[in-house]
């Protein structure tokens, strides 16, 4: 009898709400068959700082990496840089790596029919045209913005409640669709 080799993605992230979104959605855009895992640092300087020893150090033949950052108002070429650079350092030069054009929350934002379904609040629907929800990843503060229809909007209650909805065919925010592109591609 042959073994099946282990097919692991780990996902090194730096917050729990990005885990509790990736917790809804993975299961609908890669097989079954992937172990999926997640490390979570406690801020991006955590992630920066740490990811290294976890990438050299990690055992598992085969395993794939996904490390996940917000933008918040840095460059994002250059944080993705910064973090590929790292991650070739830690001889994990595949890890897939991805910014969150802004934070996570853009990615919300981008499908704000489904935000409107899940909160039960009609005029985020009916404002999904405006002309600064059509590039959510440009807006300044995306949970602000959330929090203009929802004022009790919590990140990681969010995240969970959306993570299953996200349509990464019709999300408004690139970023959300490079990252469901790359998740899936590195993933086949």
């Amino acid at each position: 009898m042959e073994l099946t080799p282990l097919r692991e993605l780990v996902f090194l992230l730096e917050e729990p709400s990005a885990k509790d979104l990736l917790k809804g959605l993975l299961p609908r855009i890669i097989s079954p068959a992937w172990t999926v895992r997640y490390i979570v640092f406690e801020g991006k300087q955590a992630l920066e700082k740490r990811m290294m020893v976890k990438l050299s150090t990690w055992l598992t033949p085969g395993t794939l990496f996904v490390i996940l950052r917000d933008q918040d108002s840095g460059n994002c070429v250059e944080i993705k840089d910064g973090l590929a650079a790292k991650c070739l350092e830690a001889g994990k030069g595949d890890a897939l790596v991805r910014i969150a054009c802004r934070e996570l929350e853009s990615w919300v934002v981008g499908d704000l029919e489904a935000f409107a379904e899940e909160f039960s609040c009609p005029q985020a629907s009916r404002r999904k045209r405006q002309r600064k929800f059509q590039q959510p990843d440009n807006l300044g503060s995306p949970v602000e913005e959330l929090r203009k229809f929802v004022p009790s909007y919590q990140k990681r209650d969010g995240a969970r409640r959306m993570g299953h909805l996200l349509n990464p065919e019709s999300n408004r925010s690139v970023s959300f669709r490079v990252f469901c592109d790359g998740v899936r591609r590195i993933a086949r």
